[in-house]
């Protein structure tokens, strides 16, 4: 099984950017252990600030590449991106969309997500666990 985690903007300040919202780990400490967790599950993983990059890569992988899913941590894009939505809507592996915090219980503006409609589920609120909880989802 091949899974792509791709990260959006500001996620790559994981650990240092509002500790008390995102926790003091880094995704990159993070990570090992993730795919420590699963050695039968290649996890591979792609970070971007910038939402035509993050396109192309689920383009890369979710339509033209041979993996079973991706989970997708759009950060703020969430919020106010029409054309991440169009694009997972064309992809042909599922789509998880993942948020560290519980955006419920955040800013009236994060309430709103462009892309749950096309996402095949929405995990929030469990920190960096909430990664793992998506690739368990993805397994099944």
């Amino acid at each position: 099984m091949k899974i792509q985690i791709i990260n959006g903007p500001n996620l790559n300040l994981l650990g240092q950017r509002e500790p008390g919202i995102y926790g003091s780990e880094s995704f990159e400490s993070y990570l090992p252990q993730l795919q420590a967790k699963y050695p039968d599950v290649q996890i591979d993983y792609y970070q971007s600030n910038v939402e035509g990059e993050l396109i192309n890569k689920l383009q890369e992988t979710g339509f033209f590449g041979d993996y079973d899913g991706i989970i997708l941590n759009a950060g703020a894009y969430t919020h106010t991106s029409v054309a991440l939505h169009d694009c997972i809507r064309s992809l042909r592996c599922p789509v998880i969309e993942v948020h560290i915090s519980n955006v419920h219980q955040r800013e009236e503006f994060r309430h709103h997500s462009f892309i749950s409609p096309v996402c095949r589920g929405v995990i929030c609120g469990f920190g960096l666990d909430s990664y793992r909880l998506a690739v368990e989802a993805l397994r099944k």
